[in-house]
């Protein structure tokens, strides 16, 4: 069985540029050691993902803007209701990996597409590199919810996020 593991994936949104995720892991019991590998993988993305904020606010100042603060996130807030509350543990580890495989495939399109498109070329080199990085991330926690998702047909579930999101985006 899989241990006491909560994941969190909080997305932030960066003023024009970027989405921010993340995340953490911790056991809710003071006995129970998460999976090795779980722990290493998510926590190697969120040291990734705070260097990208790292960068991309050098970015913003380096062009003479600060940061804004924090917006809300419509898109994020509807997708986070596809994660079932209750059930297993291994349910919601799933349903928390396939959100975070998501928000990081739709950050992936979306530095692609600026990267083909802007005219600057330092910009389009940042985006494209951050592309390959959150394709990275998306492939891992798919990854990650097939290895830790026992009898859950990962795939399965994968689809109806997918079929989630379609309705989300539609309204």
């Amino acid at each position: 069985a899989l241990p006491a593991v909560a994941i969190t994936v909080a997305p932030s949104s960066l003023p024009k540029t970027n989405s921010l995720g993340e995340i953490s892991v911790a056991s809710n019991k003071s006995s129970a050691c998460p999976s090795r590998s779980l722990v290493t993988e998510l926590t190697a993305i969120a040291q990734e993902e705070m260097e990208h904020f790292g960068m991309v606010l050098e970015k913003i100042k380096a062009r003479g803007f600060t940061l804004g603060h924090e917006r809300k996130d419509d898109y994020v807030g509807q997708l986070s209701k596809f994660i079932k509350r209750g059930g297993s543990r291994e349910g919601q580890i799933v349903d928390r990996l396939l959100f975070a495989a998501m928000i990081e495939a739709r950050s992936c399109e979306r530095f692609k597409m600026l990267s083909e498109r802007i005219s600057d070329p330092d910009l389009a080199e940042f985006y494209r590199e951050l592309m390959f990085s959150e394709a990275g991330h998306y492939t891992t926690f798919l990854k990650l919810a097939r290895k830790y998702g026992g009898d859950i047909d990962v795939d399965a579930r994968w689809k109806e996020c997918l079929e989630f999101e379609a309705h989300i985006i539609q309204i």
